[in-house]
């Protein structure tokens, strides 16, 4: 392509901006990545958010033209609420490991039960750090790549530090509180969906879900990825990117 198009990545509850390092290596020059960290996160850590909105109105101050958003789990609700709140800077938007709904409800089966996400709440308060480890090692769990995926998400925390305890909480607030199935079909974007065959906290069962919400979004499996697709597949995560960037 001639034209460069801006990529905006999101990361996800506990990690930083830093994880996306290692697989952006693998885009073409075409593609001009902004990474950025959310509220309570790495370079941001200091920047203080409570809702969802608050996240969308802190991503949406640094794009200054349309985007293709790539957010990955918690990161997947910001990019969605974005896309909806402000659709003249979302040109297109790669979900990468998240779900409209992370909890499960009788209408929403293909989600996680909220204990998953009560367990983590009490346990941040006892030990964060260890909290975070859970989290990390739960997002490898019954995957091929685990050490090394562990070891790249570990390796984003200690060079950007841990996060901000308030912003932890608000993220599992957001995580277990928020419903944006109905926000699928209302966007006016292209919509891609990427997910990991072995993702312990999105079932990859969403695939088929997302087609009844709005038959127009385009889904993606990565056989033997877990939660973090990008860091596990980082050349399969970039294709996706590309394909993406490509319906733009």
């Amino acid at each position: 392509m001639s034209v460069k198009i801006d990529c905006v990545f999101i990361h996800g509850w506990a990690m930083n901006s830093a994880v996306w390092r290692g697989c952006l290596q693998y885009l073409p020059d075409w593609i001009n990545p902004l990474c950025i960290d959310l509220p309570g996160y790495g370079e941001a850590v200091n920047v203080d958010a409570v809702t969802l909105d608050d996240y969308v109105e802190h991503v949406a101050g640094q794009i200054t033209r349309p985007a293709l958003l790539a957010g990955w789990s918690l990161g997947g609700l910001v990019s969605l609420q974005l896309a909806l709140s402000y659709p003249q800077k979302a040109a297109g938007l790669l979900q990468v490991a998240t779900n409209p709904r992370f909890v499960r409800h009788d209408n929403w089966p293909t989600a996680i039960d909220s204990d998953v996400f009560t367990q983590f709440a009490t346990s941040l308060e006892k030990n964060t750090r260890k909290t975070i480890q859970r989290f990390v090692a739960l997002q490898v769990r019954g995957t091929d790549t685990s050490m090394r995926t562990v070891r790249a998400l570990q390796g984003a925390l200690d060079e950007r530090g841990l996060p901000h305890i308030e912003a932890l909480r608000a993220g599992l607030e957001i995580l277990s509180a928020t419903d944006l199935t109905t926000t699928v079909a209302k966007l006016q974007c292209p919509v891609a969906w990427l997910l990991g065959d072995r993702d312990a906290l999105v079932p990859v069962a969403l695939a088929q879900t997302l087609k009844q919400l709005s038959p127009g979004v385009e889904t993606g499996v990565i056989r033997g990825a877990g939660h973090a697709p990008f860091i596990s597949h980082p050349e399969d995560f970039a294709r996706a990117v590309v394909q993406a960037a490509e319906r733009i």
